[in-house]
């Protein structure tokens, strides 16, 4: 007779049942520990290492992350307004003179792919640690799931978090962004385990990764994921039919698209408002003609589009970090020559010109190189060597695909190819971010080139050649620009000043001649010990533990010195620091005691145009976002930049903040002429296209005129031209405001056209007279617009 355990446990007495219990749950813990302990100590160890790079979050202090700090400024109306009502807003009239809130800060997800990206987060600090956790946790899950070797994937692991970039961009706090380049690796893995025929672990893999990839909701570094899936996909299909298993081909790729579709299905709504935004910001394009002809793409435009193009040779950075220069903002110490010539001429502030003239690339500035390290390069070279081709070929196509639209505007024939032809791409700027590509496919052919030695796939004799010729490759490379680099370079940029003496001009070049040469031989160096292990293991005097512990040791040493030029300890500041970004000036003091309920800011101490500071305190017609109205955009570029002074006051544009020019202090000005939150005009004028309806509000007088495009012709047919000075020309008045919910007060003797000075968006605003639903116009190219009959009225925009 058999007895269940439920049963036995049932028989016991009390005490003897519990001990049973604990001594049961005891023996299952200790079995579970002795046999993952290892992946134990490796998740604790990825903990330590993120904790160890920014060590000063154990001392109570926080990284000033400039992107932050702007995420801080754009979301407080709607943080603000989500205390007082416990709602999100769908609009923030805090930038721009208002635009949706979706991509500042959205109402709260429950997708399950954040939660488990809260999960794997453990708690982190959000926006450092917990990015180099998952940067290593996701590539570790990447190597091992193609059965690479423990030491190797945690070489690859750290090769790939440490890459500059990465680091970076965390600096920067483009943390969305981060995040996103953190599920590349293991979404990665997923796909690959499928075409390999792990059905489970490739599902669960794609799923997860895809998942939370879709969730981080940086849609260009999605967009540069599926390149790369793409390629793959493209790469089996070639071997399937090589192979002759086009149907197991199909079968999985079928598969990898449902757990896509899968994916993406909890993310739905952010995307698809995204998408339905995108339509109308700058990615979207513009309905003004270019030049007398027509805009060809319907994205972005290109030259702003390409602005940060890594330039041809400037992709030497990838093994010789300071290639160009570096940093825009990091530059020359006191023993360099400039300094020293600047002090010799007698300028009080060296430091003001050293500190931004080391950077000699192709774009208009940058926070530092794309550096992958010394050390996987060269095992990349290697790779091309001695990996197998299913993996090998594939990962090459992206890696040169990546590579090639990096260089943007520097290779028009290659660029204009997909910004015209590829779908979506021309919707994203700053093409040299496609480097994330590269980065994760350079690290994933070494750690494939490490494994190929480790299993003995090729002679050793095979071997030893192929690495002398990597190391030909890697290391004669960085050893002619360490002898010779004057040679190619003259050191020269299109972004040097103009006015710099020649005597500055000597110094600043022959110190960029310097800085490349001594991180020349610092490359060569470390191809050097790359090189000299590979040989070691490859003939067999090394244990295999042994060399994956000295790479890591190479790796970690190499990536993290070169990182600490950008992002390291003397940034950190105290807590109460960052908590306090925001302190007003005694002009916005000014502004704040102002009782209006609406009523626009032009910042004039700062570039209004990328500013988020201002946002902050007051409803700003400038603003700092990548993906602003597109009509808005146009509006800055034909007449806001041109000071139309016009159409500042149909905006409502109640201040202007300057400085004065004798203390430096920050001024009021009031502007009497603001036209107010709405104001019925006398007289519309009709316009045949975008372009004169752009042109009109050069000399048009806001005041009396609506300018409207004809395709709005049937809702202002009609109407009646009135007296400009007639003494009873109606009066509108706001009475209620909020982000997405204003309600006004109208009273007039005719029925007329009234102007609202908030900016058209017809994707989400509804407008009501007296509860009844309307339909509603663009004026002024921006501006809404409403024809109101006569009498008393209550209007609400929802």
């Amino acid at each position: 007779m058999t007895v269940s355990k439920q049963t036995f446990y049932l028989h016991l007495p009390a005490n003897a049942a519990n001990k049973y219990y604990c001594k049961t749950l005891n023996m299952n813990f200790k079995a579970f520990f002795e046999k993952n302990w290892h992946y134990l100590a490796i998740v604790a160890s990825f903990i330590v290492i993120g904790f160890l790079y920014f060590s000063p979050i154990l001392t109570g202090k926080d990284l000033p992350q400039m992107d932050n700090i702007h995420a801080q400024a754009m979301a407080h109306e709607l943080e603000q307004y989500r205390e007082q009502t416990g709602k999100d807003a769908l609009w923030t009239n805090s930038m721009f003179g208002g635009m949706p809130a979706y991509q500042i800060k959205g109402a709260t997800s429950h997708s399950i792919f954040l939660y488990l990206n809260r999960f794997l987060r453990l708690g982190l600090p959000y926006s450092t640690v917990a990015l180099v956790f998952l940067y290593l946790l996701g590539f570790y899950v990447l190597l091992r799931s193609l059965k690479i070797e423990t030491w190797i994937s945690l070489a690859g692991a750290a090769a790939f978090a440490f890459a500059s970039y990465n680091i970076i961009i965390i600096g920067a706090g483009h943390v969305t962004k981060a995040y996103a380049i953190a599920f590349m690796a293991p979404s990665l893995a997923g796909i690959i385990l499928l075409y390999r025929e792990k059905w489970w672990a490739g599902s669960l893999l794609t799923l997860l990764g895809l998942g939370m990839e879709v969730a981080s909701n940086h849609p260009q570094i999605s967009y540069y994921l599926a390149l790369v899936i793409i390629t793959l996909m493209i790469s089996e299909f070639v071997f399937a039919i090589i192979n002759k298993h086009l149907a197991r081909y199909f079968k999985t790729s079928a598969l990898v698209i449902g757990l896509g579709l899968l994916s993406v299905a909890p993310n739905i709504t952010s995307l698809w408002t995204t998408y339905e935004y995108s339509k109308d910001t700058t990615r979207g394009g513009s309905e003004l003609s270019v030049q007398g002809e027509k805009n060809k793409a319907t994205g972005l435009d290109k030259d702003y589009a390409l602005s940060w193009s890594y330039g041809l040779s400037e992709i030497g950075t990838i093994l010789i970090p300071n290639f160009h220069g570096g940093s825009s903002s990091v530059g020359f110490d006191d023993e360099s020559y400039t300094y020293s010539v600047l002090k010799k001429m007698g300028e009080p502030n060296p430091e003001r010109i050293t500190q931004y003239v080391a950077y000699w690339g192709d774009m208009p500035f940058t926070s530092g190189p794309v550096y992958f390290g010394a050390v996987f390069v060269f095992f990349f070279v290697l790779g091309l060597f001695v990996v197998e081709n299913r993996s090998k070929w594939w990962i090459l196509a992206a890696t040169l695909l990546s590579v090639f639209l990096a260089f943007g505007k520097n290779w028009m024939g290659f660029t204009d190819l997909f910004f015209y032809y590829v779908p979506f791409y021309n919707k994203f700027r700053t093409v040299s971010m496609i480097l994330v590509i590269a980065n994760v496919l350079v690290v994933l052919m070494g750690s494939l080139a490490l494994k190929a030695i480790y299993d003995g796939r090729a002679a050793k004799e095979d071997l030893k050649r192929y690495a002398t010729i990597s190391f030909a490759i890697v290391g004669g490379f960085s050893l002619i620009f360490a002898i010779m680099p004057g040679v190619f370079f003259d050191f020269k940029s299109v972004n040097d000043p103009a006015n710099l003496p020649d005597w500055l001009k000597s110094a600043i070049y022959a110190d960029r001649e310097v800085a490349l040469r001594a991180d020349a031989f610092r490359s060569l160096v470390y191809s050097v010990l790359s090189f000299g292990i590979a040989w070691l293991l490859i003939d067999g005097k090394i244990r295999k533990n042994t060399f994956g512990v000295i790479l890591i040791a190479i790796v970690i040493f190499d990536l993290w010195t070169v990182d600490k030029r950008y992002v390291n300890n003397e940034q950190f500041v105290s807590k109460r620091v960052t908590q306090n970004q925001f302190t007003p000036t005694q002009a916005d003091q000014l502004i704040l005691k102002d009782l209006d309920k609406d009523f626009r800011v032009l910042n004039l101490t700062r570039n209004p145009w990328s500013d988020a500071y201002t946002s902050y305190f007051h409803k700003s017609i400038g603003g700092y976002h990548g993906a602003k109205l597109s009509r808005y955009q146009d509006l800055i570029d034909r007449q806001l930049s041109r000071n139309n002074t016009k159409v500042l006051n149909m905006l409502n544009t109640k201040y202007y903040i300057t400085a004065n020019q004798n203390t430096g202090q920050t001024e009021v000005n009031i502007n009497f002429e603001a036209l107010g939150n709405a104001w019925f005009v006398n007289e519309v004028e009709l316009v045949d296209n975008p372009d004169k309806e752009m042109d009109a509000l050069t000399t048009f007088n806001p005041a009396r005129t609506a300018v409207v495009d004809k395709r709005y012709k049937k809702l202002v047919d009609g109407l009646k031209t009135y007296d400009y000075y007639a003494t009873d020309t109606g009066k509108i008045v706001l009475t209620k405001y909020a982000p997405d919910n204003l309600v006004y007060e109208s009273t007039n003797t005719n029925e007329q056209l009234a102007v609202f000075s908030e900016i058209y968006y017809d994707k989400g605003w509804d407008v009501y007279v007296d509860g009844v639903q309307k339909e509603y116009l663009r004026a002024n190219y921006v501006l809404r617009a409403l024809r109101i009959p006569a009498g008393k009225h209550m209007i609400e925009w929802k």
